[in-house]
């Protein structure tokens, strides 16, 4: 059967449903609220959403922490609103991607409550990682692993008859216990799930810790325990990119295989994949396993058009080479947000870092594969650095006690509309605070004022978007570079459309003369501003 494969140079939007938009007044954003939002996302001409997860769960980590895989937290709706979101993407055309974690789950799944009241060595335990302890009494963790949110990778339990009994594995907090994937009871039960959310319509799935799920058999301690935590990565080699996992996106393939044989449409799986090299990271896109991974080489790249120029190649050589197409992203749910990083050490939207930004959404959405976008940075939102302490959820902060990477910043609430809080994001009469305080200044960056304002982050976004989508020249296929000044980037795709960027503070010779499609700004003919992008007709 011939299958379009939409996904291959489609251009996804990040919808982080508790800050989206509030449909209830609780001050949570919801699916409702998506719902409500669609036809925003339709004008800025993306080609399909990832919703952050939904299901129920205590929220220890915002949801990553799934109490069960097949329902929808009522603080976000239920399965009816679900459906009803689901009936409206697809009448504009866009498409739907859930997010589903399958390294780990809550604390309070059923079958991890079943394997603390079970015995050591039963097969509820086996679902997890429970082990003895270390020392006469055991009450050393089994081996030296740190989480990555910081603090040791175990926890002990007490049994059953009140003693201190075995310890559980935990790579993120001990509200996460991770699954035992070696044990097939638990491959089986993420089949039941995939369908049971393919059923109702969804296009596939974005893949949290796409590199994990596999373990070490043997457990033994690390060379360097510390290094999750230091790096806030996946970098212990025992306990992440384990060659078992290969075969998990192998028996997944073939289901959204077995999907798209029987209507026609392309289902697509993407995975949350963090390995060393981009050969390690085009391992998990062949042709019979994950269709595309995020590569986070271009969002951790320093702003430097050789550092730019070097990632590029090197996505565009090994992951492109498999037959997927690479994955662009600059930003996410736990990073800091692109304005505010390309203009450190400035704070909240300096014109360096959001002249930046704006070159930066040009190039991404240049080059050839897919692109991902996350929420607001179609309106050029600065990271909140300022959130008092009292209102950061984050548990990396919990479990450190430091401010240092933590993700309460990029995930505050969206303003809409209004020059005060809550800028539209909730509404009511009886509406509660937003969930993370917006600061006085997102109203320069409300929806409703980015609308109205030609030179917006918004209009440039919705502009590059259109043209990506007219010009045959863009969206999936190959670049050839071109020979350029230095901190000059420029590029041609396909038949003669030329992508510069400036990297330099200093104006430079565009490589094309004459007036350019679009320009992250001002960019006389012949001239290419420092810290601008443009794009040139052959």
């Amino acid at each position: 059967m011939n299958r379009h494969q939409w996904w291959r140079d489609a251009v996804i939007y990040q919808v982080y449903v508790r800050s989206f938009l509030d449909s209830t007044g609780d001050g949570i954003g919801d699916l409702a609220g998506v719902r409500a939002g669609l036809p925003y996302l339709k004008k800025l001409g993306v080609d399909g959403i990832w919703l952050s997860p939904f299901y129920p769960s205590p929220q220890h980590d915002h949801g990553y922490d799934v109490a069960d895989y097949r329902g929808v937290d009522p603080v976000f709706g239920d399965l009816a609103e679900f459906d009803l979101l689901m009936t409206a993407a697809r009448r504009l055309g866009i498409r739907v991607l859930l997010d589903i974690v399958p390294n780990h789950c809550s604390s309070e799944h059923p079958w991890f409550r079943e394997a603390l009241a079970a015995a050591p060595g039963s097969p509820a335990r086996a679902r997890f990682h429970f082990a003895d302890g270390r020392g006469p009494d055991g009450s050393q963790p089994p081996n030296n692993w740190h989480s990555m949110f910081g603090g040791p990778a175990w926890t002990r339990v007490t049994e059953a008859d009140g003693r201190p009994g075995q310890w559980y594995l935990h790579m993120f907090t001990p509200e996460q216990p991770d699954w035992n994937w070696r044990t097939p009871e638990i491959a089986a039960e993420f089949d039941r799930v995939l369908r049971f959310w393919l059923d109702r319509g969804v296009d596939g799935f974005r893949i949290d810790v796409a590199a994990g799920l596999f373990k070490h058999p043997e457990l033994p301690d690390s060379d360097d325990p510390e290094a999750d935590a230091r790096t806030r990565d996946s970098v212990n080699p025992l306990a992440w990119n384990q060659p078992e996992v290969h075969e998990v996106w192998r028996r997944w393939r073939s289901l959204c295989e077995e999907y798209a044989d029987r209507d026609g449409r392309e289902r697509l799986l993407v995975g949350e994949v963090s390995v060393p090299t981009a050969r390690e990271h085009a391992l998990y896109v062949r042709p019979d396993e994950l269709h595309q991974a995020f590569f986070f080489d271009l969002l951790s790249a320093p702003w430097d058009a050789d550092a730019f120029r070097k990632v590029v190649s090197e996505a565009m050589q090994d992951i492109a080479g498999t037959g997927s197409t690479v994955t662009w992203v600059l930003n996410n749910h736990d990073q800091v947000r692109t304005v505010t990083r390309y203009g450190e050490p400035a704070t909240e939207g300096s014109g360096l870092g959001a002249a930046r930004a704006r070159a930066a959404a040009l190039l991404m959405l240049a080059l050839p594969g897919a692109a991902y976008i996350y929420q607001g940075e179609e309106l050029g939102l600065p990271e909140v650095v300022d959130l008092p302490d009292d209102v950061l959820t984050d548990p990396i902060f919990h479990r450190t006690g430091s401010r240092a990477r933590v993700r309460d910043g990029c995930r505050v609430p969206l303003p809409w509309s209004g020059q005060a809080s809550p800028f539209g994001f909730t509404s009511g009469a009886e509406a509660a605070k937003p969930w993370l305080p917006q600061p006085d200044y997102f109203a320069e960056y409300a929806t409703e004022r980015a609308l109205a304002d030609t030179r917006s982050f918004w209009h440039l976004y919705r502009d590059g978007l259109q043209l990506r989508a007219s010009l045959p020249q863009l969206g999936e296929g190959t670049l050839r570079w071109l020979d350029t000044p230095p901190d000059v980037l420029a590029f041609v795709r396909g038949d003669g459309l030329v992508c510069a960027v400036n990297f330099g503070t200093s104006p430079a010779t565009a490589p094309v003369t004459g007036t350019p499609l679009l320009s992250s700004g001002p960019c006389p003919a012949g001239v290419l501003p420092g810290s601008t992008a443009a794009w040139w007709p052959a």
